[in-house]
């Protein structure tokens, strides 16, 4: 298949894009904005699969053409079969601090950039394609909520929206868009976030819980939220 995934230079897009290496019939490509850090990633999936192809792309989703992927998508890959738009920030500040600078780059980060991703690439998939957009349980109606995180739980909220808006727009083509919206890990983020805080579920499960989604999860549903946490609510 022919993937592509967002932010996978740390966390859970750095443990999903291995997992997707690993079956050497996969092309992979890799956007983050860090080079050095895809260099990390590309040198430990060759170390762990040596005849994997995963092609690293520095790119920039907030600030960067999107036009200028084009020529490569369509040499290297030609079609794609998964986008998984997993890229995004985090501001953790309380809400008298949170200022509307705040809220706008959380919506930049979080929301406009897999729109703009999601609508670029499409011209790339076909029929049985499957994007994935990466939520948080952050934003899910009825879940727990918790201070300082109110411009980020919004921006994911209006993701989760606009992956079942998406679904409706495309299901004359036959391409699949579901959001999972993830609980904690124990990623870099995180840690970032909350200090000493040690989530239950390693950042390599749920990478690998992604990656498995991806491939299959279109065949269940599509236009879906889908909550992917070991706590209630």
């Amino acid at each position: 298949m022919n993937i592509i995934i967002t932010g996978a230079s740390s966390g859970i897009g750095f443990e999903a894009a291995l997992e997707l290496s690993l079956d050497t019939k996969n092309k992979v490509v890799c956007i983050a904005r860090s080079a050095d850090k895809l260099r990390k990633l590309h040198e430990i999936a060759k170390s762990i699969t040596p005849e994997c192809t995963l092609l690293p792309v520095a790119f920039d989703l907030v600030n960067d053409d999107y036009n200028a992927l084009i020529p490569f998508i369509k040499e290297r890959l030609g079609t794609v079969d998964i986008l998984i738009n997993n890229a995004g920030s985090l501001i953790n500040k309380p809400l008298l601090e949170t200022t509307e600078n705040d809220l706008a780059a959380m919506l930049e980060h979080n929301v406009i950039s897999h729109f703009k991703m999601t609508r670029y690439m499409l011209q790339f998939m076909e029929n049985g394609g499957h994007i994935v957009n990466i939520g948080s349980m952050g934003g899910f109606q009825g879940s727990v909520k918790f201070p300082g995180l109110a411009a980020y739980s919004a921006s994911k909220a209006a993701l989760h929206i606009l992956t079942e808006c998406m679904a409706q727009e495309l299901v004359q083509t036959g391409i699949k868009i579901n959001c999972l919206a993830l609980g904690s890990a124990q990623t870099e983020m995180l840690e970032a976030a909350f200090p000493g805080y040690e989530s239950p579920v390693m950042a390599f499960e749920m990478g690998k819980y992604v990656a498995d989604f991806a491939r299959t999860g279109h065949k269940f549903f599509n236009g879906k939220v889908l909550p992917v946490a070991v706590t209630t609510p």
